[in-house]
């Protein structure tokens, strides 16, 4: 199965754009004084990646070892990829970590671009980033190669039809889990939130900062939440932007994201002076025609109804994207896929050389041994009127995935939803967006909430598209700013329009 309908929670949106173990209890702090077990980093030049060129001479690079399995803190280990920029002003406060989510996401890629954007912040704070473990640089996963992700693109149907296309879209998908497992090996079983969250508090250590500050993006939040459910003392100044709802399961994600990506897609209609209902209803119509004949494109490779729904996605991350659509819509409606592909190809990380990205790869070993629920078919079928009522354009691809994205999975789930209670943590800012299509605004007042009294603070964005810091609200901005440099709290509710 390729990179399908679950569409991540990645950002930065821009980037996008231009292209996105439940052991251990609270308070487990023992033997993390800031000092103990920590290991020095050798710092470096940064090379070039897969995803990005060499970032230039601001940035170090270093590997951090951690082990495989955290229940054998003494057995074999493995390599975190690390990428740092030292602080621009002499009154620096420590170290600011950053994932920006997937999850799968590259921080080693991700943050020389968005350095600009926290300028700011890099006055006092060395900007610091990682490939989490099974992504990229860290012992990252490549589950298929380049030539059975484009076959299963042409072919695979991610709304199933016909028992003939049923078959095929969960051979695919246990296929695919075969793949995983085969390029994994044992770390399959070891890439989870919690073994992620264990390592964030490894990296403080290595840093040489007595408490974690942190700016978790999209699925990052959902790790910043269980690093304060699993180290609430050592929480320094932690924001969460664009907010995965942490009491949502696999269906109510897949829910949560429907209602998002619609929301967004009425309000990009409306910008355009159209009706989003009818809007909506000629698009599923578009939509219907090309399942049953796909769309020739100037590449020679034919655009299908499920590539056509991941075009249509990508420029709704952005308010930029947005007259991009309307193009891409337009030329879809005479006939050409060319424009909706060529969208498409940039979210799944295609080069014009037929390569693929893995950061799909990495989401699905890391979501999948997460999340515990596994929808079958029948169960699936049955939740489908529901799904195609909240969205119906994207409704019937996010609730076929809910069957086939874990489908017959090698590893199982750990939790239903992550446990991100973190009593006695320092306040952690949580910012919400109201138009975010990936992550919707109800996620950001359940973190806050599950975090619980005196620790959740919501920060209220009334914006469009996935996040709100460095999208500009200079309220947004600002507020966040005073709290990670000055330890400013805002108010609970704070809302800046």
């Amino acid at each position: 199965m390729t990179r399908l309908t679950r569409w991540t929670a990645l950002t930065v949106a821009a980037a996008l754009w231009t292209a996105g173990c439940s052991g251990g209890s609270p308070d487990d702090d023992s033997g993390n004084d800031g000092k103990s077990g920590a290991t020095a980093l050798d710092w470096g030049d940064c090379k070039a990646t897969e995803d990005a060129p060499a970032p230039g001479d601001d940035w170090q690079c270093a590997t951090l070892k951690v082990p495989l399995d955290w229940s054998k803190p003494d057995g074999r280990t493995i390599g975190l990829a690390l990428i740092r920029a030292r602080a621009t002003g002499d009154d620096r406060l420590g170290s600011l970590l950053f994932n920006f989510g997937g999850p799968g996401g590259s921080g080693v890629s991700m943050l020389p671009s968005y350095a600009g954007t926290v300028a700011e912040l890099r006055e006092r704070y060395d900007l610091v980033s990682f490939d989490p473990r099974g992504v990229a640089a860290s012992e990252g996963v490549r589950c298929r190669d380049d030539r059975s992700i484009q076959a299963a693109e042409a072919t695979v149907d991610g709304t199933p039809d016909t028992p003939a296309e049923e078959r095929a879209f969960l051979e695919d998908a246990a296929d695919f889990g075969k793949g995983c497992q085969k390029a994994a090996g044992e770390l399959m079983a070891h890439v989870s939130t919690t073994d992620t969250a264990r390592d964030m508090d490894r990296i403080r250590q290595a840093l040489g900062d007595e408490k974690l500050n942190y700016f978790g993006i999209s699925y990052g939040t959902e790790l910043g939440g269980v690093y304060a459910h699993l180290f609430p003392k050592k929480v320094g100044r932690m924001t969460l932007d664009a907010v995965v709802d942490p009491s949502a399961d696999t269906v109510g994600h897949a829910k949560n994201q429907a209602r998002g990506f619609q929301l967004a897609l009425d309000n990009y209609l409306k910008s355009t002076g159209r009706d989003p209902e009818q809007g909506s209803r000629e698009i599923a119509e578009l939509l219907r025609r090309i399942d049953a004949e796909p769309l020739p494109a100037s590449s020679g490779r034919e655009l299908t109804q499920t590539l056509a729904v991941t075009g249509i996605v990508l420029p709704l991350y952005s308010k930029d994207g947005w007259p991009a659509l309307t193009s891409a819509l337009e030329a879809a409606q005479d006939g050409d896929g060319t424009e909706l592909l060529a969208l498409a190809d940039g979210y799944n990380e295609r080069s014009a050389e037929g390569e693929y990205g893995t950061t799909t790869h990495s989401q699905r070993v890391i979501s999948c041994l997460d999340a515990r629920q596994r929808p079958t078919v029948e169960e699936t079928k049955k939740l489908l009127p529901e799904f195609e009522e909240i969205s119906p354009v994207f409704g019937a691809f996010l609730g076929w995935d809910t069957a086939g994205w874990c489908h017959d999975w090698p590893v199982p789930g750990q939790h239903d939803t992550p446990d991100v209670s973190a009593p006695g943590a320092a306040p952690v800012l949580v910012v919400g967006n109201t138009g975010d299509p990936a992550t919707p605004y109800e996620g950001a007042r359940r973190m806050a909430d599950e975090l619980g009294e005196d620790v959740g603070v919501v920060l209220t964005w009334k914006g469009e598209g996935h996040g709100a810091y460095g999208s500009g609200s200079d309220c947004v901005d600002s507020t966040v700013n005073a709290y990670l440099l000055d330890g400013t709290v805002p108010e609970d509710g704070k809302v800046c329009s």
